[in-house]
């Protein structure tokens, strides 16, 4: 089993301290291993058994505690009087009225609380109106490559080859798995993704106005099709609707902004806005949207050959989002720098491109970064190794010695 240090660290930074611990992220992306991870650690530490309460909502033994009621019971009885309880409540948005249980729970003395979620619509409601500034958001992504190459006994440039198709889920990279039986676990959390995260919050969201459920899984793996064909490039709500309509499937742009919605609340897929980058302003135009995994997006949309450049552009947003930068698209003028990170107010330009031996395309890449007038570093992020050096300031660097740094 792999440490998640980055976010064990986390864990281990915020424990015991009055603030609610809620780590968010795609299904199987490793949070419930995270939290046995930091039990385990919990125990070894001293922490006796009899402090820790750790439920998995979606475990039939507790089935039962999804009833709020039942629930805030069980936690007090299981409780130690006098000591410091460690609450773990792992997928907590099968719970209807769960933030009842929680906020009550948070005003007394001695609960330590963590929770897990696969939509993030959950925490945008009655928790957030409740515990405004009583909980941090915790960010989990499937294996970055550095982790995906410390499991393949591989060279890195073939190990950042298979894991462009296969991606970072961590149990296909702890298991040997055929292409049939990848294909198939895939499968599996794609689907539950669409019919269990996006479909009960679209629900629930429709019943809380009132009206009537939306039920069309079809258009939900129509408009995630699309994204998938189109990441990196800009698109907007008009675009989209004006798509399926040149495909005599008609669709008003209010459906299409409530399912692209709910496709990036499940943590499917991450909208990025795009940045003046003299004003350092976010402008309202079109957005680019990424994929949470590659080998996602290999299982919606097969193909033999994959666009290298925008594959490589989505890993390295996810990097990015890892190495906790706030990210946007650049935009100067008529011309675009594909990522502006941005960390405690310093900000770093990136581009990304398979190759910059083409003299055109080196001058394209360049082009952009040699227009920006201030002093903030420069980087192009590249598969090909005869091109990286410095170049009046401009860094070139290949990108899988950059995601292993």
């Amino acid at each position: 089993m792999i440490e998640r240090k980055e976010y064990l660290d986390k864990l281990r930074e915020w424990k015991d301290q009055s603030i609610i611990k809620v780590i968010t992220g795609i299904r199987r992306c490793g949070k419930s291993t995270l939290l046995k991870l930091f039990i385990d650690e919990l125990l070894n530490n001293g922490i006796d058994a009899e402090q820790i309460i750790s439920i998995n909502f979606e475990e039939m033994e507790y089935e039962d505690l999804l009833d709020y009621k039942k629930l805030y019971a069980y936690i007090k009885n299981h409780s130690v009087e006098g000591k410091m309880t460690y609450l773990f409540l792992d997928e907590i948005q099968n719970v209807d009225f769960y933030e009842k249980v929680v906020d009550s729970l948070f005003v007394k003395d001695n609960y330590d609380i963590y929770m897990t979620g696969s939509n993030s619509y959950i925490f945008s409601g009655q928790l957030a109106t409740n515990l405004r500034g009583r909980y941090i958001e915790i960010s989990m992504l499937p294996f970055s490559f550095k982790e995906y190459y410390s499991l393949n006994n591989l060279d890195k440039n073939q190990a950042f080859n298979e894991y462009m198709k296969v991606g970072g889920f961590p149990y296909i990279n702890q298991h040997d798995m055929n292409d049939e039986q990848h294909n198939l676990y895939m499968e599996g959390i794609y689907n539950t993704v669409l019919l269990k995260d996006i479909e009960e919050r679209l629900n629930r969201k429709e019943m809380e106005k009132n009206t009537k459920k939306i039920t069309d899984v079809s258009l939900l793996k129509s408009i995630s099709k699309y994204l998938s064909s189109v990441l990196g490039s800009p698109i907007s709500i008009r675009s989209i609707t004006n798509y399926f309509k040149s495909n005599e499937r008609k669709i008003s742009p209010n459906t299409v902004s409530t399912y692209l919605d709910a496709l990036c609340e499940s943590y499917l897929y991450y909208p990025v806005e795009q940045m003046d980058i003299f004003g350092k302003e976010v402008l309202k135009l079109n957005k680019k949207f990424y994929i949470v995994d590659m080998g996602i997006r290999n299982f919606i949309l097969p193909r033999k050959e994959y666009d290298l450049g925008f594959t490589i552009e989505n890993i390295v947003y996810l990097e990015l989002l890892r190495r906790g930068y706030i990210v946007n698209v650049g935009r100067l003028d008529t011309t675009e720098v594909d990522f502006i990170a941005r960390k405690k107010d310093i900000y770093t330009y990136f581009q990304v491109t398979a190759s910059m031996v083409d003299k055109t395309t080196f001058e394209r890449e360049m082009r952009p970064l040699i227009n920006i007038q201030d002093n903030y570093e420069k980087i192009i992020l590249t598969l090909d190794n005869f091109t990286t050096g410095n170049y009046n300031g401009i860094k070139v660097i290949n990108v899988v010695d950059w995601l292993l740094d």
